[in-house]
């Protein structure tokens, strides 16, 4: 009879569980990419394991002309990865690249152990961190679309996974689903995402309505975008060191220094090798970046690979069309320069590309009253420019300017209120001026 109590059972469930997620990473270096390169994506690999709750215990790399189509590595190196399996004790391995059904049942039988891939563990972080019921419902979608791609090379294996990473999130409850279900389900998550973007829509509508001004934060995961919107805002959105730490978009309202309402609006950071089917699943979202008047494109000053990371962001902006809307300024925002080595040229951290750059610490906050200053003058810009003598009777057009424009001078006059200002161009028409000017 086992006396041992619940806690003491509990305790080694949960030391048994954790001993469970031991892995090993691999990767091939295909030509044009440098070994150096793939031994940063690996880098990265590992802190996404890291997020998801495992630890890595090894690494292996191949040199190849292309990966190899029916086990990604060579047959040798396959062997090698079998023996720092049993060296290391692990329990799982994980490919950098997106493996297809046939390379993924083929490893599966030839290590006898779980294989996954750099796409499986980011969906199994999204379906963690998933808050909202938008982001369960597109993290849902983004799963199955995958799952079902690879439901005959991923359903034996899944059957034997036992948890983990992976695991996490609708697939868990559909390992016996066929591929008909899949598709009734994929069609009921896209209708409840189109309900969930037409009120989007609506919302956005009604923010142009108003006048108030719109800034997107975007960038890499883990740049700091949730540290700087609680920064410049308040919003006490969750702040924490880890890739994808905060999935949900938050949009909290702002003063800037002249008095001005804007509105900031945090958006999922992107990463290299972004899957495609969360590109897709949550395109509405990222799509919040096209409609705004402002895009602060946040990059990690500390990271030696911000450069990389940067190209990734506009890559993916690419992707979503965002880059051809020309009628919204970026501004670039270097972050975390507290961190930056005594003595670094900060001068050599630049981003020609973008508009305006602003190096800053949003956890210490210097640096933050001139982005301020900056997004004001960039929204000034997209302003017009007014000098008119309103009413009495009309003494609340003046008020419509304050909240949302930018006055520079406000007289009583024995005629009326002389306004001197900056108003946005969706605000001429409610104020009765011609909309020429």
């Amino acid at each position: 009879m086992d006396i041992r109590s619940e806690n003491d059972k509990k305790s080694g469930y949960e030391v048994q569980m954790e001993a469970e997620e031991r892995v090993i990473v691999f990767a091939v270096t295909t030509g044009g990419v440098s070994v150096e390169d793939t031994e940063k994506s690996l880098d990265e690999l590992e802190e996404l394991l890291e997020t998801a709750g495992a630890a890595t215990v090894g690494r292996l790399i191949q040199s190849l002309d292309r990966a190899t189509s029916d086990l990604y590595l060579g047959s040798g190196k396959v062997e090698e990865l079998r023996s720092m399996v049993a060296m290391y004790d692990a329990t799982g391995v994980v490919c950098d690249d997106e493996l297809s059904p046939a390379q993924l049942m083929n490893l599966q039988d030839a290590l006898n152990i779980k294989v996954m891939d750099r796409t499986m563990v980011i969906l199994d972080i999204f379906a963690a961190h998933a808050g909202s019921y938008e982001g369960k419902l597109q993290v849902e979608l983004a799963q199955l679309r995958f799952r079902a791609t690879r439901l005959v090379g991923m359903r034996d294996s899944l059957s034997r996974l036992g948890g983990g990473i992976g695991t996490r999130g609708p697939g868990e409850k559909k390992l016996e689903i066929d591929r008909r279900v899949i598709r009734d389900r994929i069609s009921k998550l896209k209708a409840d995402l189109r309900q969930v973007e037409g009120r989007r829509t609506e919302q956005r509508k009604q923010r142009n309505r108003t006048g108030i001004p719109v800034v997107s934060i975007v960038g890499y995961t883990n740049a700091g975008k949730s540290t700087l919107l609680n920064k410049l805002t308040g919003a006490g959105v969750l702040e924490e060191d880890k890739l994808f730490a905060t999935l949900d978009p938050a949009t909290r309202n702002a003063v800037l220094p002249a008095g001005q309402q804007v509105l900031f609006t945090d958006t999922v950071g992107f990463i290299r090798k972004l899957p495609h089917h969360l590109v897709e699943a949550f395109k509405s979202t990222l799509e919040e970046a096209k409609y705004s008047d402002v895009i602060l494109h946040v990059v990690d000053a500390s990271d030696p690979n911000w450069d990389r990371n940067m190209e990734t962001v506009y890559a993916t902006l690419r992707q979503l069309n965002v880059d051809e809307e020309k009628d919204h300024p970026i501004i670039t925002v270097f972050n975390k320069i507290d961190k930056l080595p005594e003595g670094g040229d900060i001068s050599m951290i630049k981003d020609l590309r973008a508009d305006r750059m602003v190096y800053l610490s949003a956890k210490t906050g210097a640096g933050i009253d001139d982005l301020l200053v900056q997004v004001e003058e960039v929204l000034r810009e997209q302003k017009t420019y007014i000098r008119h003598t309103f009413a009495y009777q009309d003494a609340g057009k003046p008020g419509l300017i304050r909240k949302y424009g930018e006055v520079l001078t406000e007289e009583y006059l024995e005629d009326g209120i002389f306004v001197e200002a900056y108003v946005p161009k969706s605000l001429i028409g409610q104020l009765g001026l011609d909309k020429n000017l």
